[in-house]
Order: structure tokens, then C-alpha cells, then sequence
């Protein structure tokens, strides 16, 4: 009986001590953040084109048929070098009867020189009258009047056989030739695109009513980037795509791209940095009361709602007034609750 006593009580200890409380560890769960810096944002990225800055058609200044063709597309050339060339045999024409017109009202010019210098000498002597001599006056600068302007004929006509002959305004490269030999073209009608040696710029069509930024940069296929700066803006949108062209100086001494090459800018746009941010997918929860994003304040889970104005398969573009510093939780937030301890992981 006193065995039987004794492993009662002991049985009755044991379950006394099963019974006290037990100390327990720090149970929050772990959570990854990524820290929001001050003025972070999204850079605007976009393609451009390499363009010269100086880049023109080229045309006759007359109409004609194009009779020699001495370019191709790609090639260099130099200033006052010949690429095309008219049939010249109106052009000739027209030179030879305006040089003869010129001529005609020269001696024409001439002669009534001398005859109201006869004029003259018979009034002074009292032979003619007033009358008589005005009118012959009146026929000299009549004479004058037709020898200026069959000069003037003469000089137009002497160009425009001049213009039968296309030449390169300057060193540079042709783009693009489209005049061919036999072909007719109106005076205007651009045969070729020429690209001017010089600097080099990029290219850049924005979005509708986006501000135009003054400065950026291009990255290059090497991954290098290269500051570019604002030249010139279009004074209207494009007709056909609705979007504001502007062109960029590529700065620095690095070599520039081919002509035509297509490269990647970027550029801070104030209207998309303010507010807007760039989070991983996951940072964003969605419980049917709208997209927000979850905070850590004081080592608590707190939530925030945002706008998102862009989804890709990796990222979410989202509006929020967030403070810079802040520890954005960005996985796991589909587990979190407002005011839920959690501990950061480390970076």
C-alpha cells in the first residue's frame, strides 16, 4: 500500500508540472523588403534613331529629263561633287535666244544714245523743239529699260543651264538615291537623301502631351551610356502617329553610331518620377478592396493603397505618395495583416 501511495503522488507531481506555461521564442515571420531611397523613380526608356544634323533632299532646280547618274546609295561624297546630270538642250535653247535678246536691245540701247545726243546738240542750236527732244529722251530710257531686262533674261537663262548639273552641297553621305537615268523629274522632286558630315544626333518620338525632356542618355550596344541634350522639339505633333518628335546631341567624344542605327534612351520624365515607383509583382496584394502594397513601421506589417498605372510579367508601375527610407515588403504580403509583427530579412 505504501508503493502504491507513493506512485500516486508522484504521478500527481508530474502532472502538476505538465501543466506551467512554457517559454516560447519570438514567432514573427520573416519577410524580404526593398528600401524606397530618396527621389527614387522610373526612368522613361525609348528608341531612337541616329540621325545627321544636318540630313536633306536633294533635287534639280529645274524640271528636265535626268539623262546621267553617277552615285550610289551609301557613298561618300564631296562638296561640289557632280551625282546627276539634265538634258541640257532646252536649257542651251533658251540661253542662246536670251543671249541674243540681250544683243539686240544693247544695239537697240546704243542707237538711241546717239540719237538723242543729236537731239540735244539741234536743240541747243535752236533747230527743234522742246517736245521733240523730251520724246527722244523718252525712247533712250525706253532702249535702257528692255537692255536691263534682257540682261536680267540672260542671267536667268545662264543658270538654269547651270541647274542641269546636281552637286553635292557638301561632304557627306547619300542615304538613299532614287533618280535613274530617263527618268523625267519636276523642278523640286527630290532624287536623292543626303546626310551631311558632321555631328551626329538621336531621334526620339514621345507620347502625347509628355513634356519634352532637355536632357537624357543613350545607351550603347555595349551597355555604356552616353549624355544626350535637346536641340529641337517639333512645333506639332506627327500627323500620322500622334507623337512629338525631338532631337538629341550626343555629348562627349565617344565614336557615334552608324547612321540609321537603332538605339535605346532614357530619360527622367518629372510627371512619371513624382509618386511612381517600379516594385516586383509580388509586393502588390490584392484582396478585392483594391491593390496595395504592405510597409514596415516600428517592425509591424502595415498596408497602403496604390494606383497601378503599368503590369509586365516581372514588375508592377504603381502611384504612391511613399516616404523615402521606407522598407517596402515585397513577398509574402498575401499572408500579412495590418499590425502584424514581422522581421526584416537581411540584404
Amino acid at each position: 500500500m505504501w508503493k502504491l501511495a507513493t506512485a500516486l503522488t508522484c504521478a500527481l507531481v508530474i502532472t502538476g508540472c505538465s501543466d506551467a506555461p512554457i517559454a516560447t521564442t519570438n514567432d514573427a515571420p520573416w519577410v524580404k523588403t526593398q528600401h524606397i531611397g530618396s527621389g527614387q523613380g522610373i526612368a522613361l526608356s525609348l528608341t531612337g534613331i541616329i540621325r545627321a544634323q544636318v540630313e536633306s533632299p536633294l533635287a534639280f532646280r529645274i524640271s528636265g529629263q535626268i539623262i546621267e547618274r553617277r552615285v550610289n546609295a551609301g557613298e561618300q561624297v564631296k562638296a561640289g561633287q557632280v551625282l546627276f546630270r539634265q538634258d541640257a538642250s532646252d536649257s542651251a535653247a533658251t540661253l542662246r535666244a536670251a543671249k541674243a535678246e540681250r544683243a539686240s536691245a544693247r544695239a537697240a540701247l546704243a542707237t538711241a544714245q546717239s540719237e538723242s545726243q543729236r537731239q540735244r546738240e539741234l536743240f541747243d542750236k535752236g533747230f527743234i523743239s522742246k517736245q521733240l527732244l523730251d520724246r527722244t529722251v523718252l525712247n533712250e530710257r525706253e532702249m535702257k529699260t528692255r537692255a536691263n531686262a534682257a540682261q536680267s533674261q540672260f542671267l536667268q537663262a545662264q543658270n538654269a543651264s547651270a541647274y542641269t548639273v546636281l552637286k553635292a552641297p557638301a561632304n557627306g553621305l547619300l542615304l538613299e538615291v532614287t533618280g535613274e537615268p530617263g527618268q523625267v523629274v519636276a523642278a523640286g522632286q527630290a532624287v536623292a537623301i543626303f546626310a551631311q558630315t558632321g555631328e551626329r544626333e538621336v531621334e526620339v518620338f514621345f507620347p502625347d502631351r509628355m513634356p519634352v525632356p532637355e536632357q537624357g542618355e543613350m545607351i550603347t550596344a555595349d551597355g555604356s551610356t552616353q549624355s544626350i541634350r535637346l536641340h529641337e522639339k517639333a512645333g506639332a505633333l506627327d500627323a500620322a502617329s500622334r507623337t512629338q518628335r525631338a532631337r538629341y546631341r550626343l555629348l562627349g567624344n565617344a565614336p557615334a553610331p552608324a547612321l540609321g542605327a537603332i538605339v535605346q534612351t532614357r530619360f527622367a520624365v518629372p510627371t512619371l518620377t513624382r509618386n511612381t515607383l517600379e516594385v516586383p509583382l509580388a509586393a502588390l496584394d490584392e484582396r478585392g478592396q483594391g491593390p496595395r502594397v504592405w510597409f514596415i513601421n516600428d517592425g509591424k506589417a502595415q498596408p497602403m493603397p496604390v494606383t497601378v498605372t503599368l503590369l509586365s510579367s516581372e514588375t508592377a508601375r504603381i502611384r504612391a505618395d511613399i516616404p523615402a527610407d521606407t522598407a517596402l515588403i515585397v513577398l509574402g504580403t498575401h499572408l500579412l495583416k495590418p499590425g502584424m509583427a514581422v522581421r526584416e530579412l537581411a540584404r
